[in-house]
């Protein structure tokens, strides 16, 4: 009889123990977490993802006891920095945030032993519901270390006010940007109509050349390496090497919004989300102003039965903590993020694609649903690109991050410098289109000198 007690007692308590550990695994108004977040989406003051968290807070948050808390809003490069020193330990850095938005790169940097993966929380139900090529992306190995809020593509945003006076008087239309041979001619020949100015910024040539190589049935990266020996980079180089050497492509470091605001350029190829930015008013040198109508463009094409294009935009991570309720607190979070009104009402505010099936179909239905009538053009334009475009991510390898960041610096000084040779060798009477052709030939070698020094 006392053993039958005894055993009764044990799986009493047992049962007693179990409930009360689980209830401890899960947050709830009495047992409250908060979670820290770093993210890319806007600024402090103007962030469309902070007024989606803010909902949550007041809404799915404070019924299951979980409060989201920005502590950070910045770029992709300076939340890779920022994690890099955190987990490092490098004096000074802050503690790794419980949440935060990036790219897949930053696995590495994190250490994946640190993240939390996503399909140990999320269903396969529910994981299913997610567009299969935004998911993909996510997973290392077994593990969804990043799960996807929100996507974007790139493109090409044009100030239509002002390129209506060039296109007046030389005769270019927006047709002529549909590939990148006529994008380099016109950027060059505003060039001359505009006495000197830019036409054009490009914010990621990694981009542009993985893209152009994969157009040219080359491959960008190799065994986690650049692959600039490749007959396609040589296909891909010289036309964006003569443009910026004769002047009309944009070099310098900056967002391309700025120099919107200020008419340096008039144009930038970018992530779609750069709508978020776009100046409806510019500044004249001479203190006056100007309202301008902007349009949202398809990426050029290399080749034109082969339009192509990088999906980008991170995703969300979650640090792996030993409160349980952290780590569930950032699952309900992100699972509200990515139900389908949350997460269109959160990505056409901003440009970004949403990621689920039925949200995207939703979107792609009636794109009147996005509010403001720029975001509308974007996403007719967008529409259009899914259908014939085929969507690249880029590649995830080690150093990736480094590998990115050093390729954007050497493309930039090498032709910074081609660029001033080629003006003082002309204003010296030397044939334009010979040095033009030298310097676009000599920038390649210089290119793969450098490249091959960081690797």
């Amino acid at each position: 009889m006392k053993k039958i007690l005894s055993i009764i007692l044990t799986f009493a308590m047992t049962a007693v123990c179990f409930s009360g550990c689980s209830d401890k695994t899960k947050p709830d108004a009495d047992h409250p977490v908060t979670l820290t977040m770093w993210h890319v989406y806007g600024s402090q003051t103007k962030s469309p993802l902070n007024d989606a968290i803010d909902q949550f807070n007041d809404t799915v948050g404070r019924e299951n006891g979980v409060t989201v808390n920005v502590v950070s809003v910045t770029s992709s490069s300076a939340i890779d920095k920022a994690l890099s020193a955190s987990a490092n330990g490098e004096p000074g850095a802050e503690d790794l945030p419980d949440l935060f938005t990036a790219y897949p790169r930053v696995a590495e940097i994190v250490g994946e032993d640190k993240l939390l993966s996503w399909n140990s929380y999320f269903s396969e139900e529910e994981l299913s519901a997610f567009r299969d090529e935004f998911i993909s992306e996510g997973y290392f190995d077994d593990k969804l270390l990043m799960l996807p809020v929100a996507k974007s593509s790139e493109g090409l945003f044009l100030n239509k006010t002002l390129f209506d006076r060039f296109s007046s008087e030389t005769g270019v239309s927006t047709d002529t940007l549909k590939t990148f041979d006529g994008f380099f001619k016109t950027a060059n020949l505003y060039y001359d109509w505009s006495d000197g100015q830019n036409f054009t910024q490009i914010n990621d040539f990694y981009n542009y050349a993985y893209i152009g190589m994969k157009a040219y049935g080359g491959e960008f990266i190799e065994n986690g390496k650049l692959n600039l020996n490749d007959k396609a980079f040589e296909q891909v180089w010289l036309p964006l090497s003569k443009a910026v050497i004769y002047g009309g492509i944009c070099l310098d470091d900056g967002y391309a919004a700025s120099r919107w605001k200020t008419v340096e350029i008039i144009s930038n190829i970018g992530s779609t989300a750069d709508i978020l930015y776009q100046p409806e008013m510019v500044f004249y040198a001479d203190n006056t102003t100007e309202n301008i109508t902007s349009v949202s463009l398809p990426y050029p094409t290399f080749i034109e039965d082969k339009p192509s294009a990088v999906h980008r935009g991170g995703g969300l991570f979650a640090v792996k903590s030993d409160d349980e309720r952290k780590n569930y607190g950032a699952y309900i979070f992100a699972r509200w993020l990515t139900e389908k009104e949350n997460n269109l009402r959160f990505v056409t505010s901003t440009g970004y694609l949403p990621v689920t099936d039925d949200a995207f179909a939703e979107l792609f239905a009636d794109t009147s649903i996005a509010e403001n009538e720029s975001y509308r053009n974007l996403y007719d334009m967008m529409n259009g690109m899914m259908k014939s475009f085929r969507l690249y991510s880029l590649p995830v390898y080690d150093n990736a991050s480094d590998v990115q960041s050093d390729f954007e610096q050497n493309v930039k000084l090498v032709l910074k410098s081609a660029h001033n040779q080629y003006v003082e060798r002309t204003e010296n009477s030397e044939d334009k289109e010979a040095v033009l052709n030298e310097l676009a030939a000599s920038s390649l070698d210089e290119l793969k000198t450098l490249c091959d020094k960081d690797m």
